[in-house]
This record gives C-alpha cells, sequence and structure tokens, in this order.
C-alpha cells in the first residue's frame, strides 16, 4: 500500500482540506490495493466473488450450427424473390441428436428449437410462417418471409473454443455462472473474500435492547453499514458500538486492523471536543484528508491503520459486549487497513459510502467494475445549487408518458431524515462546477437498485 505522502506527491494541486468528490475518488484509486489471495470454488459458493484469472471455454457455444427456431430447414438458395417455394417433408430433426439423412433440392427437414442443421441446410422457416400440404407431406413458405441464412445459430457464435469467455476481475453474477457452467465447468478461481470490520462511535449512541434515555439515539448506522457490506459479499466483522473514549477506541482500532483488510467507522470525525475517533486516526496511522467539498457527508476521513504487535485484551473487552461480535480468524490477513471515517448522520453515511467506499471495496476485491452507474433523467423541479461542491440529493425516478426517466426530490434533505433513503430509489448527483437546475434540466442519477 501506497502511503499518504506519496500519492499527495503524485496528484497535482492535492489540498486535503479541499477535495472534490472526483479527487476522493482518484485518490482511493492509488490508496487501495486488491487482495492477492485466490481459492477455488464450486458454482454454487461462487456468486458476487470476482474472478482471479480468466476463464477460457474449452468448448465452442453452441457446439454446433443448429435451429433458433420450431420449423423446417432447408438450403436457402432456392428462395426467390416474390415467389412462394413449396418443399416435400423428408424428415424430423430433434434437439440433443444428429438428423443423419440427405436432403435434396426441393426437399426439407421438419426441426425443433436447438436441433443439428442437417448437412447442407442453412436456413429455417418458422412453423408459423408455412403451410403444410397434402397432410403434412409438403409445406409452403410464402413469399419474401425471410432471407437464406434465418434462424440459423452458427457454432461458437456465443463463445468460440479458446476464447476469453470471463475475464479476471469480472463479479460473478448469475448470469455469469449460467455462462460458467454453460461451458461444463464445475469451478471458477476466484480472490479471497474481503475482510471489512466496523463500528459505530459515540456516548449518545444506544444499542437495541437498551433503554431509552434523554439526548441518546438508537444505532441505525451499524444496521445499515452491515446491509451495505453484506450485499457487496465481503467478510463483516461488526465490532458493535464504542464509545468516545481514547483508550476504548485504540484498542478497537488496533484490534480492527489485526482482523480487516478495511475499517469502517461512523461519527467521530467532525471538530467537536469529544469527537476523538480522527485524534486516533492520526495516531496509530496515516490520515489523508477529512473534508470533502460534498453534501450530505463532508466530515469524513480516509486513511490507513497500522496493526499493533500485539492485543490490548482488557480494554478490548470492555467494548465486545455486542452478541453479534466478531470471531477471531485463525487466517490473518496482512497488517494494517485501509480505513473509511464515516459521519455520524445516518444519511451521510451511506452516500460516502455509495459515492467512495463501496467502489474502494470493489476495487480491494479485485473487481474491474467499481464506479457506480449514473443514468440521465429530467428533473420535474427546480433544485438550489451553488458551484464548488457535490450534492447527492434523495430522488424518485420515474418513467414519463413519453418514455423518458425523470426525476424529483423526496422533500427534506437533511442528513439525519433517515426515512428519505427508504422513499428514494436513487441519488440525483449534482457535480462539482454545476449550478442551479431548473425545471427540464437534465441530471445524473445514481440508481439504488441492487445496492442499498
Amino acid at each position: 500500500m501506497k502511503t499518504i505522502a506519496q500519492i499527495a506527491a503524485e496528484l497535482q494541486g492535492y489540498d486535503p482540506q479541499a477535495l472534490s468528490a472526483t479527487d476522493v475518488n482518484v485518490f482511493l484509486e492509488r490508496l487501495v490495493e486488491p487482495v492477492t489471495e485466490t481459492e477455488t470454488l464450486g458454482i454454487f459458493e461462487a456468486l458476487g466473488r470476482v474472478l482471479a484469472s480468466d476463464v477460457i471455454s474449452p468448448v465452442s457455444v453452441p457446439p454446433h450450427d443448429n435451429s433458433a427456431m420450431d420449423g423446417y430447414a432447408f438450403a436457402g438458395a432456392q428462395l426467390v424473390a416474390g415467389q412462394p417455394l413449396m418443399l416435400r417433408v423428408v424428415g424430423t430433426a430433434l434437439a440433443g441428436k444428429a438428423w443423419t439423412g440427405t436432403v435434396a433440392a426441393g426437399e426439407c427437414v421438419k426441426i425443433m428449437t436447438g436441433a443439428i442443421m442437417p448437412t447442407g441446410l442453412d436456413t429455417v422457416v418458422p412453423q408459423e410462417f408455412t403451410t403444410t400440404v397434402g397432410g403434412g407431406q409438403h409445406i409452403t413458405i410464402a413469399a419474401d418471409v425471410l432471407k437464406t441464412g434465418d434462424n440459423r445459430r452458427f457454432k461458437g457464435e456465443d463463445i468460440m473454443e479458446g476464447q476469453v469467455a470471463l475475464a479476471r476481475g469480472a463479479l460473478l453474477t448469475p448470469a455469469a455462472l449460467g455462462l460458467v457452467a454453460s461451458l461444463g465447468l464445475p469451478t471458477v478461481t476466484v480472490f479471497r473474500r474481503l475482510r471489512v470490520a466496523y463500528f459505530s462511535t459515540g456516548d449518545e449512541i444506544l444499542s437495541l435492547g437498551e433503554p431509552p434515555r434523554e439526548g441518546a439515539v438508537y444505532d441505525s448506522n451499524r444496521y445499515t453499514v452491515f446491509g451495505l457490506l453484506t450485499r457487496l459479499g465481503v467478510q463483516v466483522i461488526d465490532m458493535g458500538v464504542v464509545r468516545d473514549e481514547p483508550a476504548l477506541l485504540e484498542a478497537a482500532f488496533r484490534d480492527a486492523a489485526e482482523q480487516a483488510d478495511a475499517i469502517i467507522t461512523s461519527g467521530g470525525v467532525s471538530v467537536g471536543e469529544a469527537d476523538h475517533t480522527r485524534t486516533m486516526m492520526k495516531k496509530l496511522g496515516d490520515v489523508a484528508f477529512w473534508r470533502i467539498a460534498m453534501r450530505p457527508g463532508r466530515p469524513m476521513a480516509v486513511g490507513s491503520i497500522s496493526a499493533s504487535k500485539f492485543q490490548a485484551k482488557m480494554a478490548s473487552n470492555a467494548y465486545l459486549s455486542s452478541a453479534n461480535s466478531y470471531q477471531n480468524d485463525t487466517n490473518k490477513p496482512k497488517e494494517g487497513a485501509v480505513l473509511f471515517g464515516l459521519p455520524g448522520n445516518p444519511v451521510a453515511v451511506m452516500v460516502t459510502f455509495l459515492a467512495f467506499v463501496r467502489p474502494a471495496l470493489l476495487r480491494m476485491m479485485g473487481s474491474t467494475h467499481t464506479a457506480p452507474p449514473l443514468l440521465r433523467a429530467t428533473s420535474t423541479e427546480a433544485m438550489r445549487k451553488k458551484p464548488g461542491r457535490t450534492e447527492y440529493q434523495r430522488g424518485t425516478v420515474t418513467t414519463a408518458a413519453d418514455g423518458t426517466l425523470q426525476v424529483c426530490t423526496t422533500g427534506n434533505q437533511g442528513s439525519g431524515v433517515l426515512s428519505s433513503m427508504v422513499q428514494a430509489n436513487g441519488l440525483i448527483v449534482l457535480h462539482h462546477g454545476q449550478g442551479n437546475v431548473a425545471v427540464g434540466d437534465a441530471v445524473d442519477v445514481m440508481v439504488f437498485d441492487g445496492v442499498i
């Protein structure tokens, strides 16, 4: 892992006090590195994992020229523009075995979808485009309903033997698993699962099951982050809630750095007197920045934490009070971890995770597809925006009467309005240099589907 100083030296005009959202992602691309350890898994175990090597196809898919339709196969050279064609049916080709007869001019073979094309035949007319004559002994094809080569799948038109079917770094989606299976491959080699530790900080935070008290709030961030990490497919290390006491924070950071590849915290990175998280980050590691030109989520820290050579067990026992506390892993990763100190407000936690943390973790997982896709939609309302920061407004995308996408905000955009993230199906991304948005302007939207 590169040091913060090395990365800062590589970037022109790097200013940790005034980073744009784009600057943050550029920085993280240089800071985080993919894991290198791999394992071989059966297909049923590999969903959501990242390929560690190219999958080379041992076969051609499909393995033979075959019919794309139920119909009749014949030599297409017999088609004449403007004229119908009558053919005699001389046999039936079924899927799963080759038809071995011969076909002369003026003849055809009834064929099922997926059946191997008989030798010398190159065209299939769908059954519904034909009229049977003489009790099914002959068919007539209407004039100009198809051309030579129609409805014929070629050997290897999907994947040819020896071709790269899936490249290293591909995320194994359900479709990808089906593709691997279509090649007859029962296993794949993937990068090991990324380990991510997370905890909430703050004396005002209540865990579920604790009685309410004045000035305290129940911790929602811990459960949101758990869901986001679980959907990402990482190994989740839940470290509960850590109080605002330097000794407890230090023990938590040290243990997390020894257990995990990445650490996520929520709260404690602003400039309040009791916000010790950022101070502890600087003590134990290397902090790159803690202010971003964005809304919501301006106070966010990024850096790295060094793992200690020992365990502060007495101190660590004080914060490992959750029933869901992590279990020690005997297969420890290399010492140290990338750190993401997220804000304390629930919406800001989700926004900074989606905009920065998720792409960085995907890169650490070995994925080559890390940037969140943006859709263009027409705004149905005016939005005030000053250039000089990136704003992420919760929005609802719908389809207009003309089939185009349109978007409106969910209303109150306060960073503590958690219900707005449930109502929204995406974030309206108003970029750093962008100004006010008028009704009818096109805007970018980061959709939530499958992510949040």
